[in-house]
């Protein structure tokens, strides 16, 4: 890949000292075969297996390792990214040869699972993962996951019995597959089975579910908030903080260097004050990172002012236009998807990554959620009513497994850098998203409608504050928009100039699965079906289009409410008129 320019100051490898409450980060690859128990058929080839895990290097390339099972002949892979304890090898035993498990992710009340639940057994390491095959072998129920704080794609074998699970919302990647055995595969990215099971069953694993070969998939993970009907608590705004902030926190246990990525924006800047304050009384040094195009981004911009205010050690990359293009088809098999808003975020986001995991950062902290939780993109604006607005929050929280969950683990597990995302803590969302929508809505502020009103109300604290009242109250702007608006303007217009018209006009035809309907949408969908070619590949995308609005383009500038829209008067929907305060533009 061409080489990046960046403006990066001098930097040392960051320490933690290890505490009780350390975690022995599974960062990492899994891979596992089930064979189905009704359909005899040859044992899976061990071989083969780890060389389609091999292909999941990235996400740990520093161990491996493998288990089979000798009746069953199912089979647990495992790529592990080592942290500090090398003696921690995936995957894990518990109470006998036959009970194993590999995990990737982390479970955060692993300290209190040992001290009450497992507090009868015996564990032999301090890694995170090994509470979960000492619960299956005690409670012998999928719903176990229920009990796990955390995130996670994990599959077990214990006494014979099979079993697979991801964590509430997705935010870990799984895939599962059948093939023409009847055999269930099981991975975090899609590409170490595709060519196995493409042909047959390829689809993402359901978050919130666990899979056993004798019950299907079960889910387990079912709150309150799932009915929109019953989110009807009035706003708390002491509770919402302090759970954003317990949030954060938890995510600062490791034995592994942390970091934060610091956008600007409202969310990322949020989940650095809080690391920031804590990572001070800790006395551990604080980095932040952020990406643009060049020093003068709307994001960066606002990025140094927000690290001037809390005190990191800021760093920043900047890319071209032909360093982002350079990468997609290589970014593309990373992400497992042609969605033109992954791609267009993902790569600043993938640039990023890299740099960040050169100097020596293995884990960071960023701010995905609190749009789908809070209704923060712009179209929400446009939302005809209260129930409406509520509906689709929900709607996209659930569906963030197929865009940002994707593009932060993807794009940055690129490069073995693990990211935590707070706003999608199990008891923040309660808090959150329980709360009536009419607290949540777009509410006025210094003559404008301002979106995600409730979680700036809620930091916006005179006696300390977390920000500065201008980055509190900035405008939204979607990710790929904020690195710079040149870089979105410039993709298009270099995939403009790589479809024809032709190309264009014939698309249904040659892809008939979520046609493609602009030349950049084609151009990255022509750069997927090249690494993955199967119809059931393409079924795994959910496209990101905005609602209540006739501009389908994801970017925030095709919002009516953005300062700088590029949308025509005519693409407002009729039930919403122009906001106080905006300009029309044509």
């Amino acid at each position: 890949f061409p080489r990046i320019k960046a403006r990066i100051r001098s930097f040392s490898l960051i320490t933690c000292s290890k505490s009780q409450s350390a975690l022995s980060v599974s960062m990492c690859g899994i891979f596992a075969v089930c064979h189905d128990p009704s359909r005899p058929c040859a044992k899976y080839d061990v071989g083969k297996a780890q060389e389609h895990s091999l292909r999941q290097y990235h996400r740990g390339p520093d161990c491996r390792g493998s288990y089979v099972h000798p009746q069953t002949g199912d089979i647990l892979c495992h790529e592990r990214l080592a942290i500090m304890d090398l003696s921690c090898v995936q995957p894990l035993m518990g109470s006998s040869q036959d009970h194993q498990v590999v995990h990737n992710g982390e479970i955060y009340n692993h300290v209190s699972l040992r001290k009450n639940e497992l507090a009868d057994k015996q564990l032999r390491t301090t890694c995170d993962s090994e509470v979960i095959i000492f619960l299956y072998e005690k409670l012998r129920d999928g719903s176990f996951c229920n009990l796990l704080d955390g995130v996670f794609a994990f599959a077990l074998i214990c006494d014979g019995e099979f079993m697979a699970a991801r964590d509430p919302l997705g935010v870990k990647q799984m895939y599962y597959g059948i093939d023409r055995e009847g055999r269930y595969l099981f991975s975090n990215e899609m590409k170490s089975i595709e060519d196995i099971t493409g042909e047959t069953k390829l689809a993402p694993f359901p978050p919130g579910h666990y899979y056993q070969p004798d019950k299907g998939f079960v889910r387990y993970y079912q709150p309150l908030w799932f009915d929109h009907r019953l989110c009807t608590k009035d706003a708390d705004l002491t509770l919402l903080r302090q759970s954003l902030i317990d949030a954060t926190i938890k995510r600062l246990m490791s034995d592994a260097p942390i970091a934060i990525l610091l956008s600007g924006g409202l969310d990322s800047s949020l989940v650095s004050a809080i690391a920031a304050r804590e990572m001070r009384r800790l006395g551990l040094p604080i980095h932040s990172f952020a990406v643009g195009v060049d020093g003068n981004s709307p994001d960066a911009v606002a990025a140094r002012t927000v690290a001037k205010f809390i005190g990191t050690d800021h760093h920043e990359v900047h890319f071209t236009l032909e360093e982002g293009i350079a990468i997609i088809d290589k970014l593309v098999w990373h992400l497992e998807t042609y969605d033109v808003t992954s791609i267009r975020a993902s790569t600043p986001m993938y640039i990023l990554s890299e740099y960040i995991r050169k100097m020596g950062i293995k884990v960071v902290l960023s701010g995905e959620g609190s749009d789908e939780i809070f209704g923060g993109y712009l179209y929400f604006h446009n939302a005809p009513n209260e129930e409406e607005f509520q509906k689709e929050t929900i709607e996209r929280v659930l569906h963030l497994y197929t865009a940002d969950c994707l593009r932060a683990d993807k794009s940055c597990m690129a490069h073995s850098v693990e990211v935590r995302v707070p706003f999608l803590d199990k008891k923040f969302l309660d808090v959150s998203i329980m709360t009536k929508p009419h607290d949540k809505q777009p509410k006025a502020f210094m003559g404008r409608n301002v979106e995600k009103y409730l979680i700036r109300k809620a930091f916006d604290v005179e006696e300390d504050p977390y920000l500065p009242r201008e980055i509190l109250w900035r405008q939204k702007e979607q990710f790929s928009d904020g690195v710079g608006y040149s870089w979105i303007d410039g993709l298009i217009g270099f995939c403009a100039s790589q479809i024809t018209d032709e190309e264009l006009a014939s698309a249904s035809s040659t892809f008939p699965i979520n046609t493609p309907h602009s030349k950049e949408a084609l151009y990255m969908r022509k750069i997927f079906h090249k690494h993955f070619p199967s119809d059931e590949a393409a079924r795994t995308v959910r496209k990101w289009i905005p609602k209540w609005q006739a501009n389908q383009d994801p970017s925030g500038r095709a919002s009516l409410v953005h300062l700088n829209s590029t949308a025509s008067p005519a693409d407002k929907p009729a039930h919403q008129s122009i906001p106080q305060g905006r300009t029309q533009h044509a």
